[in-house]
């Protein structure tokens, strides 16, 4: 008899997250499996086109039951409706949990905003016995403060209460960055948590973008997400002084996002040459981005909980085997140094990100040779989707072994 796994998770296809690509798998090895999400919305905060924001629907996707509720439209640019989109998929959820929790053998929740998500699992596993696992994509409550709550002890002692209780009722924790943790620990002193890091969706197998063609000149890229987390605006002015000294470079923003426009405004107002915008472009679009790139530049702020993270654009960085300009601290500078696969700057320092993109058109040609050859061996000790998917579905299947 199949294995029956019901996935939440608040963003699934056609959103473009990694949850698609293990759902997919674990349909082709035969497990029964359904997800329980909201109508996709994500990042524009509008419905995709081709869906509607019912109440409830139900679709098939290659193999894949999914079911899909009402969600809040409009969170991009107002904090109030994305804190109401956040508690709607709870409480839905949580009902809707009530009525099919029954029916599975295994629960797996892939959390990649609040905690909170996990609340229907917590109801199915206390009601029904089903136990559950966790993939843990943003740390709590670490992220909350990132966000801009103010640690107050009325807000860290609810936040506290609330996580350790969704924490403590997980059978299986898995962590895609392993400085996630040191941070969840305290909540959960002696359970075992295993590091199952993200691996790269957009592949040099993929075939698409064809023909696509930056420039002729030094291009750097950023691909991804444009928010207030990414840091944008230092690696936009630090590019500006760089272009003034060496216009034979480019910098390339491939993605949309809550902070596109005001950086556009920034470009424009301050006359910073050599930055591109080129808007958000399709995943299967993305390896013919990649390929005409010669550096990417992957960047967060320096702020408590953010340095954690591993953005899953890394790992695609690392796949089609490109140097890395790191302008960041936490993981992802340690391992780039570790692993020699580029250069970093501080984020908070326009001047030593001059200096890096500088650095870059120096090394252009054999010079860079080195760190591309440590981009293909990280990606495979550490980011094989294969030994991943190997290892995460064991855990859901098995449970976590001593």
């Amino acid at each position: 008899m199949a294995i029956k796994v019901l996935i939440i998770t608040d963003r699934f296809y056609p959103e473009e997250f990694i949850i698609n690509d293990l759902a997919c798998e674990w349909a082709a090895k035969g497990f029964s499996v359904d997800v329980l999400t909201q109508a996709p919305s994500y990042p524009f905060g509008k419905i995709f086109p081709g869906y509607s924001n019912r109440l409830f629907s139900r679709e098939t996707w290659k193999g894949v039951n999914i079911s899909r509720f009402f969600t809040v439209t409009g969170y991009r640019e107002s904090l109030f409706l994305k804190l109401l989109c956040y508690f709607n998929f709870a409480f839905v959820s949580s009902i809707i949990a009530l009525f099919i929790g029954r029916r599975y053998d295994r629960v797996f929740v892939y959390q990649t905003g609040p905690v909170t998500q996990a609340l229907p699992a917590v109801l199915i596993r206390k009601i029904y016995g089903k136990p559950f696992t966790m993939w843990v994509q943003d740390v709590w409550p670490d992220m909350a403060y990132a966000y801009g709550f103010k640690k107050t002890w009325l807000m860290k002692t609810f936040l506290d209460k609330l996580v350790g209780f969704i924490y403590r009722n997980i059978d299986n924790i898995a962590v895609s960055c392993a400085g996630f943790a040191k941070s969840i620990e305290p909540y959960v002193t002696g359970k075992i948590m295993q590091h199952f890091p993200n691996w790269p969706t957009v592949t040099p197998e993929q075939t698409g973008g064809a023909g696509v063609k930056l420039s002729d000149k030094f291009n750097f890229t950023f691909a991804g997400n444009i928010g207030k987390f990414q840091n944008l605006e230092n690696v936009i002015r630090g590019f500006g002084l760089a272009f003034a000294e060496n216009p034979d470079i480019q910098l390339n923003i491939v993605g949309d996002g809550s902070d596109r426009d005001r950086l556009k405004k920034i470009v424009f107002r301050y006359a910073i040459g050599g930055v591109v915008f080129w808007g958000r472009k399709k995943q299967e679009e993305m390896p013919g981005y990649f390929r005409a790139s010669d550096v990417m530049v992957i960047s967060l702020c320096d702020q408590p909980g953010v340095g954690l993270t591993v953005p899953a654009k890394f790992q695609a960085y690392l796949a089609f085997a490109k140097p890395v300009f790191c302008v960041m601290n936490g993981e992802v500078k340690r391992v780039v140094e570790e692993y020699n696969t580029g250069l970093c700057a501080p984020p908070d320092s326009p001047e030593h990100i001059k200096a890096g993109f500088l650095k870059f058109y120096s090394l252009k040609g054999s010079g860079l040779e080195t760190f591309s050859a440590n981009s293909r061996l990280l990606l495979e000790n550490i980011y094989n989707r294969e030994k991943i998917i190997e290892g995460i579905t064991g855990v859901v299947v098995r449970g976590l072994e001593d």
